[in-house]
């Protein structure tokens, strides 16, 4: 066994101790390992005490075998029966950790023992620090499942949870750093990360009409993705809903889901709301519009005001491909409008070089970027994903440049296909 997993070791058991001691600790005080293997969906965190046992060892540490020499220490013990784990003197071990190597980084990353160390003195410790680096309990999966089965156990509550796909901060795959975007873009994610950070403040102020943020462009620009990677950095839930998949066949059904949607947001708070496909519902509004429809689209709208991100820490994100179709109406709503157009030469170079940064082959993104003008981000990706599945038609799990100036090829000639000119001039479809 290493030196490092005894310090795991010993630093789980630490922890799992000072929980036990504090009442004040909460869920927030554990690091993130630690928190989710002791998450008890029943009681919506980490109940009181925790028991470290062999089993909980093994899984946190992936190890088949814990060897007799983590029980050579002084202050170790181990109930056979029950294999549970614990300290034959709890104040012989916090000071042994506190002298070993890497002990003082591994005490900044732990609110637990930052708390601990920093109430005996221990020069360094810093429990607020620690605690500011430690991402909370919204993150974790473990956390919405929780609220997910609380909330299917309600009237009605199976059906609200239909309208929405709820993802973990933790699941999403593309961080901000690996989105490209220009400086407004960089300059609107920073205006939103600072409206959560100080939302107590805003709201001392009465800013209450804030965090509502409407994003326009083509598809494929990289709003999902920006919308998702804020959920990301923020660390609170993302809750997708596409207003084609919430508006019924009898219209009047249309208006109670929208209402069953922001509720069930503000259950979910903190977290963003994210309304896809938003011109599906707020479009203009013609004179002979269907009245029922109507009503829908005054609900959606009474619901997006009614709504606050200093009051329900709900921030509000929609997205259209489509701004032309939104009522006038519809743009007063949003404090925020993020334009996503289609990427110039520099960033389709940086697109390129994000996608490609795992992938081995002699080619030259700062060739491709000039002659793919007029793609979005997205149809850059499946131009580097035919060149990888075309490479191993060929077994090769390398490309090379000829592969990519292939790949645009195709993706042009599937363009004009699909364009009206081609449907024009060879009467097709």
């Amino acid at each position: 066994m290493s030196d490092k997993t005894t310090l795991d070791i010993i630093e789980l058991l630490l922890t799992a101790e000072i929980y036990n001691r504090y009442p004040e600790m909460d869920v927030n005080d554990l690091p993130k390992n630690i928190r989710k293997n002791y998450w008890s969906r029943a009681h919506k965190g980490v109940p009181k005490p925790i028991n470290v046992s062999r089993s909980d060892i093994k899984k946190l540490f992936e190890i088949e075998e814990i060897k007799g020499q983590i029980f050579s220490l002084p202050f170790m013990d181990v109930d056979e029966l029950t294999s549970r784990i614990k300290f034959t003197s709890f104040d012989v071990a916090a000071d042994w950790f506190r002298k070993q190597e890497n002990a003082a980084e591994r005490i900044d990353q732990n609110p637990a023992l930052a708390y601990y160390y920093e109430k005996k003195e221990v020069a360094g410790t810093s429990y607020e620090k620690a605690r500011s680096v430690t991402r909370p309990k919204e993150v974790d999966r473990e956390w919405i499942e929780s609220l997910r089965s609380e909330i299917a156990e309600e009237e009605g509550g199976e059906d609200m949870l239909k309208l929405v796909e709820i993802v973990a901060p933790e699941d999403i795959v593309q961080p901000l750093r690996y989105l490209v975007l220009n400086d407004e873009q960089k300059e609107e994610v920073e205006k939103i990360v600072k409206a959560i950070e100080y939302r107590e403040y805003l709201k001392s102020i009465g800013l209450y009409d804030i965090g509502k943020i409407l994003l326009v462009g083509p598809p494929g620009t990289g709003k999902t993705s920006v919308a998702k990677a804020m959920s990301e950095r923020l660390s609170i839930p993302f809750v997708e809903v596409r207003l084609s998949m919430i508006t019924d066949q009898y219209l009047g059904e249309t208006a109670k889901n929208i209402d069953r949607v922001f509720a069930l947001a503000k259950r979910l708070s903190p977290c963003i709301l994210f309304i896809d496909e938003f011109d599906f519902v707020a479009k203009t509004r013609a004179s002979d519009e269907h009245a029922a429809l109507k009503r829908a689209v005054n609900t959606l709208l009474k619901a997006i005001d009614q709504i606050s991100l200093t009051n329900d820490g709900v921030l509000l994100i929609a997205a259209t491909n489509h701004p032309r179709m939104l009522d006038s109406a519809v743009w007063r709503r949003f404090d925020e409008i993020m334009d996503f157009p289609l990427p110039d030469e520099r960033m389709r170079k940086e697109i390129l070089d994000i996608v490609t940064m795992e992938i081995k082959g002699d080619f030259n993104t700062g060739e491709i970027a000039p002659i793919t003008e007029g793609y979005s981000g997205s149809d850059l990706r499946m131009i580097i994903r035919e060149s990888v599945l075309n490479a191993l038609v060929e077994e090769r799990t390398t490309i090379s440049h000829q592969d990519l100036i292939d790949a645009v090829g195709r993706f042009n000639k599937r363009a004009h296909i699909k364009s009206d000119e081609y449907v024009v001039n060879t009467g097709g479809f």
